[in-house]
């Protein structure tokens, strides 16, 4: 009898763990569905590199997840085929309304290798893929449009993510009060901003390289570190460098679509048989998963930006910047969550 009660008393306290491990699993996954997306915001140089479609990409396939909201992309290339490639890419993964600033006095006018072609193409006289902006100068101006977006957020809220020059973003901190907000761009950008993940500099072996987007508005990138008043995470040249976009997951993982956009302006830019650095990738990847192991962040500290272009990370316990780190096995998991995201259908 004594053993009986003893089993029954085991068997209704196992029924109990059970019960409580499914009730915290259960909430676990509702915590997890009902967290609020990322605030997120895409300052982009799209042309200069392929990886720039990628990232936007990207954003729209975690959009679609649920896991950001893309608040507007603002550019930083001075091209007339900018803003009209960002807007029909946009519109293939189906978010036409998002907003779309353009950098005004901006660097790197060339058209690149694949803008005009994606932008321009026709089947049979008619537009092969559907966008409004014909030209960037119909975009509003930049700065106007990140105070206008982010005055309208909550505190604290919004991620940045800039994979290209410093530019929009320094002329940002400098912008007066104006009809959107009583504050100037620093204060706002101080309220409203919680991270900036930038795709800039090289660090670690490689420090002492003069990154591109360091170096080609070197004034803009030297104003940005020194003034930026939120938590900054860099992703160095040697994060993109190291972990190569497939080239047969955009020959093969394509077919949904008859016609690709992105897989269109890969062939242009890199071929159909390379592989292509995912620099713009990892930036965007770390903003909205930052808890997923992805990488690594080095201690916390300080990037100065030389003037030869050089970037320097000095360890500084309190220090508002830090950059990624990653490690073969890191590698081989952003290359598989990144080609998956890329290769994901547009949104019904």
């Amino acid at each position: 009898m004594i053993i009986a009660k003893a089993r029954l008393a085991i068997s209704l306290l196992l029924i109990g763990i059970v019960q409580l491990g499914a009730v915290t699993s259960g909430s676990a996954i509702a915590s997890e569905a009902t967290r609020e997306p990322v605030r997120l915001i895409f300052d982009t140089d799209i042309g200069n590199d392929v990886d720039d479609a990628m990232a936007l990409s990207m954003i729209h396939a975690l959009a679609s997840r649920g896991e950001c909201r893309l608040l507007a992309v603002t550019i930083t290339k001075q091209n007339q085929y900018a803003a009209p490639i960002v807007d029909l890419l946009n519109t293939f993964y189906g978010r036409p309304e998002t907003p779309i600033g353009m950098v005004r006095d901006g660097v790197t006018p060339q058209d690149g290798k694949y803008l005009r072609q994606v932008v321009t193409a026709e089947d049979g006289g008619q537009r092969r893929y559907s966008h409004r902006l014909h030209r960037s100068d119909e975009a509003p101006e930049a700065v106007g449009l990140l105070r206008k977006v982010l005055a309208a957020q909550p505190d604290g809220s919004v991620i940045l993510v800039q994979v290209g020059f410093s530019t929009n973003f320094a002329k940002l901190l400098d912008s007066p009060a104006d009809e959107h907000c009583t504050l100037t761009g620093l204060e706002l950008v101080r309220g409203k901003v919680r991270l900036l993940s930038a795709m800039a500099g090289a660090f670690g072996e490689k420090q002492g390289r003069k990154e591109y987007n360091i170096v080609t508005d070197l004034a803009a990138a030297r104003k940005l570190f020194a003034e930026w008043p939120t938590p900054v995470v860099a992703s160095g040249w040697e994060i993109g460098n190291a972990i190569k976009h497939s080239s047969r997951s955009v020959r093969e993982d394509y077919s949904y679509a008859k016609q690709h956009p992105l897989v269109e302006a890969y062939q242009l830019y890199r071929g159909l048989q390379n592989d292509q650095p995912t620099y713009d990738l990892t930036s965007v990847l770390y903003a909205v998963r930052p808890e997923r192991g992805y990488f690594d962040l080095s201690p916390p500290g300080r990037i100065s930006v030389e003037q030869d272009g050089t970037t320097a990370f000095r360890p500084e316990p309190q220090g508002p910047h830090r950059y990624l780190i990653v490690n073969a096995e890191q590698i081989a998991r952003v290359r598989e969550a990144q080609e998956l995201l890329c290769s994901q259908p547009p949104m019904k």
